[in-house]
């Protein structure tokens, strides 16, 4: 294959892991039945982002991508656009035409034009493809079938989602075939992360908490939020990822009382804590970390009062996890030690109080991780088990001061407990102040001296 062509293809993964997860799903859905599945056509922004089921058989980063996996026949194929034969490559991706180069690089047995597509279908009695839609950047599944049913409902919209448009072009186009869902079973593999998946989780927890750090060092009066993101987004790159897994939460003062706040144009002010939520694309992997530290570098007693509680309950959470036990149960013993604490702790604010109270009924265990940030895989409904990949992040609301103090850690559960992916970012109070009196490595524009355009640079 041509140097130049190599960027289409994954460099992480040997292609027989795909093609051991491609047995796998066959197993599971029997010998008689086809698996179909659709990759992504839409950019979804500055790059290319291919479906994350498609990619978890495939490994294949190529648009517009059909792969056929026959039960009957052990087969895989691709189906592919052709190639616009002129224009370069770079702009169109490989096509049906580099058949031989993709076979090779990606271990199917067959390359084939997407026009060829619905004949091989109709051979077929059942066909199992997944019906919900995939997660994207920040959004799970589950959010993303909220979001399809209130567009369904809207009545100046009405369209329905991109996975049941995708069925129902399936059944009026194959109106004799039993059609199957996928989600479950796929949802069921992904649950435990292969060795090779786990190397790049922990890689990507790695320049999670590397970034987080940084981020500290710098931060001062004066400077904005997207600053923050810019020295993340900068060791990103310059350790291996393609950008960022999600869109980064940079949110300053009152900001972080939104969830999902990106807009990232706030001046970090004296007496705010800012939260920094963010982690890379590492090999279509990623992570996820959070935490709140003081602008001006030290906390207000207020402001350590209740982000030391935050940060004694996770503890508390990463030191009950191992495999055998299920999240109720982690969460149940959490909240009776944390009982105990919480009893013991004055609060200055009566608000604070009945904030950390509330605490102690939520779930500290927030949500898988893996191909994404909120991965299409549970963990609830079993015993933990070695492989697992989970985010801790036990989060306080003050609603009142408009507050949201929460600390997060990705972890693998382990044979014997677990392995804090993110734990190299500073945790408690004490670590984040000494960590902010460290020299920064970036030197940054300081925006409390204004630019004047008509001055010379």
């Amino acid at each position: 294959m041509k140097k130049a062509d190599e960027r289409f293809f994954q460099k992480f993964f040997p292609v027989t892991e795909f093609a051991a997860r491609r047995r796998r799903l066959l197993k599971e859905v029997g010998r008689k039945a086809h698996v179909l599945l659709r990759g992504r056509s839409d950019p979804q922004g500055p790059r290319f982002l291919q479906s994350k089921v498609f990619f978890y058989f495939s490994g294949i980063l190529l648009p517009d991508a059909f792969l056929l996996i026959s039960g009957p026949e052990r087969k895989t194929t691709l189906f592919l656009p052709h190639r616009d034969p002129d224009r370069h490559p770079e702009e169109t991706g490989l096509g049906v035409e580099d058949a031989r180069e993709i076979v090779r690089a990606t271990g199917v047995d067959e390359v084939c034009a997407r026009e060829q597509l619905l004949e091989r279908l109709g051979g077929g009695k059942t066909l199992c493809v997944q019906d919900s839609d995939d997660e994207t950047r920040c959004m799970t599944r589950f959010e993303a079938a909220t979001l399809a049913r209130k567009r369904a409902l809207d009545p100046w919209d009405g369209r329905p989602s991109d996975a049941q448009h995708f069925l129902g072009l399936l059944k009026s186009r194959l109106p004799n075939i039993e059609l199957r869902s996928l989600t479950p079973i796929v949802s069921e593999m992904r649950r435990v992360k292969s060795p090779r998946e786990i190397r790049m989780l922990r890689r990507a927890g790695y320049l999670s908490a590397l970034a987080t750090t940084e981020a500290m060092r710098l931060t001062r009066v004066g400077l904005v939020e997207r600053q923050l993101s810019a020295v993340a987004s900068y060791i990103y790159y310059t350790h291996g990822a393609v950008g960022e897994g999600y869109p980064q939460i940079i949110a300053a003062g009152n900001n972080m009382q939104f969830g999902h706040y990106s807009r990232g144009d706030a001046m970090l002010a004296d007496g705010d804590i800012v939260l920094v939520d963010t982690a890379p694309d590492y090999a279509c992997y990623t992570s996820d970390i959070g935490r709140i530290w003081p602008v001006n570098g030290r906390y207000a007693p207020w402001q350590r009062e209740l982000y030391d509680f935050i940060t004694r309950y996770h503890k508390t959470v990463l030191a009950l996890l191992k495999p055998g036990k299920t999240a109720e149960q982690v969460t149940k013993e959490s909240a009776k030690i944390m009982t105990r604490v919480f009893r013991k702790t004055k609060f200055s604010k009566a608000i604070y109080r009945k904030a950390a109270e509330r605490v102690l009924h939520s779930n500290p265990l927030s949500h898988p991780v893996g191909l994404s940030v909120h991965d299409g895989a549970p963990y609830k409904h079993k015993p933990l088990e070695p492989g697992v990949v989970l985010s801790v992040d036990p989060m306080m609301t003050v609603r009142e001061e408009e507050l949201y103090i929460r600390c997060e850690d990705t972890v693998l559960i382990t044979r014997n407990g677990i392995e804090n992916f993110t734990g190299s970012a500073p945790l408690e109070a004490d670590e984040i102040e000494a960590t902010m009196k460290e020299e920064s490595r970036f030197p940054l524009y300081d925006t409390a001296t204004r630019w004047d355009p008509g001055r010379k640079m």
